[in-house]
């Protein structure tokens, strides 16, 4: 069992490069095309591709993971700077209580039930206290007891079909309950909007 994690430098010199982050599809797209053509339907998720866009000091870095070794031939010559690494060493280090950290830029929602009245069956954006609860709940789920977390609202992801995902990222530290659940979380994302840059959760050994 094991992943492949990308980080790319993009040049933002580039028009396309710039075309691709203001445009979610386009970007979903993009990265789609260094895994297999031929892959059938649901092909993201057969695939395992999820990514997530970072500001650092260093400037904006795209995290691309992928389930299948990617072909990074087939990104444009000169898109940017890339670093790949393999994540199997790290899923087969994780085992119960273990202490991690994590990240993971989440669309904390909620399907609202029949109390809703017209509002019934739509998703609702979770904020604040509300979204802290989801994460920590589906952390629990995965496999991860968080003993800290802290979110920061990001700009909502506005999709085709003015489809809007709204994106909260946690950091915080956690200890492993479940690693077979938890492997699974890292492999396969978390939440919804994993085509648009939601649901890709990194970890790293606290030491």
């Amino acid at each position: 069992m094991t992943a492949w994690l990308m980080r790319i430098l993009p040049d933002l010199r580039r028009r396309d490069v710039n075309n691709d982050l203001r445009d979610p599809d386009r970007l979903h797209k993009r990265l789609m095309s260094i895994v297999p053509d031929d892959i059938g339907e649901q092909a993201r998720a057969k695939a395992g591709v999820l990514f997530r866009i970072e500001e650092t000091r260093h400037g904006t870095q795209l995290l691309v993971q992928s389930c299948m070794k990617p072909e990074l031939e087939r990104l444009p010559d000169g898109y940017g700077e890339i670093s790949v690494r393999e994540l199997g060493a790290l899923l087969g280090t994780l085992r119960p209580g273990l202490r991690v950290h994590y990240r993971i830029a989440a669309n904390p929602s909620k399907r609202l039930g029949t109390t809703a009245g017209a509002g019934a069956g739509k998703i609702k954006a979770l904020r604040g206290a509300a979204a802290e609860e989801w994460w920590v709940a589906k952390a629990a789920g995965h496999g991860l007891a968080v003993t800290t977390v802290h979110a920061q609202s990001e700009r909502d992801i506005r999709a085709k079909g003015n489809v809007r995902h709204a994106v909260v990222r946690f950091d915080g530290s956690g200890v492993v309950t479940d690693p077979d659940a938890l492997r699974a979380a890292v492999l396969a994302g978390i939440g919804r909007g994993k085509s648009y840059g939601c649901g890709l959760l990194s970890l790293a050994v606290a030491r």
